[in-house]
């Protein structure tokens, strides 16, 4: 399903998949973050690490009847940072990007961490 932004030009449609790929690439800014992690549960307690080009499987994209956008991210966040802090600036980020490179209002960015790595 495609969400419809409308400008003084006409229409844009832009799949949840797009923005999926670009709230993924805009979180992986972020210091601390490791990767983008599988929406699907853990399996065995060990969370799949996604690659580069996985971006949008990390990623939800919720819209409701109301219009209303919820974003959420499942991360692997690196030993020794602050998880909070981390969260709070990957939804800052997403956030931003969304809002500016997208024109999206996103209401939400729901962080879910689903592990922790050391990082190379």
């Amino acid at each position: 399903m495609a969400i419809e932004l409308a400008s003084e030009y006409g229409k844009v449609w832009v799949t949840e998949h797009v923005i999926a790929v670009l709230a993924g690439s805009a979180a992986l800014d972020c210091y601390g973050l490791v990767g983008m992690a599988s929406r699907n549960q853990l399996k065995d307690g060990i969370a799949e690490l996604l690659r580069q080009d996985n971006l949008s499987r990390g990623v939800e994209v919720h819209r409701d009847v109301q219009g209303t956008t919820t974003i959420d991210l499942y991360i692997i966040v690196s030993y020794g940072t602050s998880i909070s802090v981390v969260a709070g600036n990957v939804q800052t980020k997403v956030k931003y990007v969304l809002n500016e490179v997208a024109g999206l209002q996103v209401d939400a960015v729901n962080i879910f961490v689903q592990g922790v790595r050391v990082s190379e």
